[in-house]
C-alpha cells in the first residue's frame, strides 16, 4: 500500500472539525507564501485544492454538500464584487473611449477564440463559449497601477471602465450559448431566451437598482440588516437568473452593478467583502482545485498542446490588437498601449466561474458543454495569464509612470456633495 493510500485511510477517521481546521490552515498559510514568491494567491489555493481533493489526500471526500455550497456562494460573491467594485464614475468620465475599447477588447478575443474552437474540431456552441471565456478579463494588475500612482491617467481609466463592457458582454454571450445547449437550438427557443435577457438585464440594472437603493438607504443605521440585505440581493438575482436559464453568476454580476453606487463606502459592504474574500472565495478556488486531475492536467500540456497554445495565442493577439488599435487612435504612448494590454490579459474571476458552469452543463444526451480536456486547458491558460499579466503590468506601468502623461490625467470625479469618489481602482477579487 502506498503512502498516499495510507494517508487517505487515515483521513477517513478524522472528524469534521479536524478537516475544517486543516482547510482553514491552508487558507491562512498558502496565499502569503505564494505572494512571497511573487505568484498570485489564487494559484496557491488551486494547488491546495489538488492536495486536499479526490486526486490528492482525499481529505474532503467525494460527497461534500457543505463545501460545495460554500464554494457556490463564493463564486456568486466573486462576481458580485466584480460588479460592485467597478468604478462607474470613472467609466462615465471617458465613456466614449471606454465603450470603444470595451467592445474591441471583447470582440477580437471572442472571434479568435471561436476560430480556435472550430479549428480544433469543437461544435459551434462550444467554440463560441471558448471565445466568450477569452473575452473577459480580471484586473489582477490594479494594485500595481494603484501603487505606482497612475490610476488617474486616461489609459488606465479607459481600461478599468472596459471591464464593465467586456465582462457583461462575454457573460451574456455565454448565457445564450448555455441555454441553447441545454434546450437544443430552435428559433423560437433562441428568440424567447434573447427576449428574457432583454427584460432581465434592465430589470436588474434599473428596477432592482432603485428598489435595492431604497432598501439599503433605510437600513444604513442597522448594519447587520444591511449586511443580510446584500446577501439576499445576491441570492435573489442569482435565483432569478437561473429561472430563465441564465447562469447565476450573470445575476450576481448584474446585482453588483445595480447597487454599485448605493453600497459604496458602507461598513456593511466592507464587512461582506472581508468575509467573502477571506472565507467563501478562497473555498471556491480550493473547490475548483478538486477538479484538477494532475495526470490529466499534465497530459493536456502534452496531448493538447495545440489547444493550450491556440487559446493563449488567441488571447494574447486579441487583447493586443484591441489595445494597439484603440491606443494608437487616441494618441496614447507605447507604454500606455502595452499597459492597457497587460491589464486585460489575466483570465481568473469571470473566466473560471463561467468555465465551471459550462463544465457542469449537460445537453439532453448527457454530454458536457465544456469537456475535461478543455477545462484543463482553461486552467493552464488561467495559471499562465495570472502570472504573466501582473509581471508585464509591472514593467510597462513603470515606464508609463516615468513618461508622466499629464495631458491624459483626469480630475478625480466627485459626488454631488463635492466628495471625491472612485479614488481607488476596482479591487481585484480574483
Amino acid at each position: 500500500m502506498s503512502v498516499l493510500e495510507l494517508l487517505r485511510l487515515h483521513d477517513l477517521s478524522l472528524s469534521s472539525l479536524t478537516k475544517f481546521s486543516i482547510g482553514m490552515a491552508f487558507i491562512v498559510s498558502v496565499p502569503p507564501l505564494f505572494r512571497r514568491i511573487r505568484l498570485p494567491a489564487v494559484v496557491g489555493l488551486l494547488l491546495s485544492g489538488v492536495v486536499l481533493g479526490p486526486y490528492g489526500l482525499e481529505l474532503i471526500g467525494t460527497n461534500r454538500p457543505v463545501a460545495d455550497f460554500f464554494a457556490d456562494l463564493g463564486k456568486l460573491l466573486l462576481m458580485f464584487f466584480a460588479g460592485l467594485e467597478i468604478d462607474l464614475a470613472r467609466f462615465r468620465q471617458a465613456q466614449q473611449r471606454t465603450l470603444i475599447f470595451g467592445l474591441l477588447t471583447t470582440a477580437f478575443p471572442q472571434l479568435l477564440g471561436t476560430a480556435v474552437g472550430f479549428w480544433l474540431g469543437y461544435g459551434p456552441l462550444t467554440a463560441i463559449v471558448l471565445g466568450s471565456l477569452l473575452a473577459s478579463h480580471t484586473l489582477l494588475g490594479a494594485p500595481i497601477v494603484a501603487r505606482l500612482g497612475i490610476v488617474r491617467l486616461e489609459p488606465i481609466t479607459v481600461t478599468f471602465g472596459a471591464t464593465v463592457i467586456s465582462d457583461t458582454l462575454s457573460l451574456l454571450v455565454f448565457a445564450v450559448c448555455l441555454a441553447t445547449y441545454k434546450s437544443g437550438f430552435s428559433v423560437s427557443v433562441l428568440t424567447i431566451q434573447v427576449a428574457e435577457i432583454a427584460v432581465f438585464v434592465p430589470l436588474v440594472l434599473i428596477v432592482l437598482s432603485r428598489l435595492a437603493g431604497y432598501l439599503l438607504r433605510n437600513l444604513e443605521d442597522r448594519e447587520e440588516e444591511y449586511f443580510v440585505a446584500m446577501l439576499m440581493i445576491v441570492a435573489a438575482t442569482g435565483a432569478l437568473a437561473q429561472s430563465i436559464n441564465l447562469p447565476e453568476i450573470v445575476g450576481a454580476f448584474l446585482a453588483g452593478l445595480a447597487i454599485n453606487v448605493a453600497a459604496q463606502a458602507k461598513p456593511a459592504k466592507e464587512k461582506l467583502e472581508f468575509i467573502g474574500n477571506t472565507f467563501f472565495i478562497p473555498i471556491f478556488f480550493i473547490a475548483t482545485g478538486f477538479l484538477i486531475n494532475p495526470p490529466a492536467f499534465l497530459s493536456s500540456l502534452v496531448d493538447s498542446g495545440a489547444l493550450v497554445a491556440g487559446m493563449i495565442g488567441a488571447l494574447l493577439v486579441g487583447k493586443w490588437l484591441a489595445a494597439e488599435l484603440v491606443g494608437w487612435s487616441f494618441g496614447y504612448s507605447h507604454a500606455a498601449r502595452r499597459t492597457m494590454w497587460s491589464l486585460t490579459l489575466p483570465q481568473v474571476a469571470a473566466t473560471l466561474a463561467a468555465t465551471l458552469v459550462a463544465y457542469n452543463t449537460l445537453d439532453p444526451a448527457g454530454h458536457r458543454l465544456v469537456d475535461e480536456r478543455l477545462l484543463n486547458a482553461v486552467l493552464v491558460m488561467m495559471l499562465a495569464t495570472a502570472i504573466l499579466g501582473p509581471l508585464l503590468t509591472e514593467q510597462f506601468a513603470s515606464r508609463l509612470k516615468d513618461e508622466g502623461e499629464a495631458p491624459r490625467d483626469l480630475a478625480p470625479p466627485t459626488a454631488g456633495d463635492g466628495r471625491v469618489v472612485g479614488a481607488e481602482p476596482p479591487r481585484n477579487v480574483g
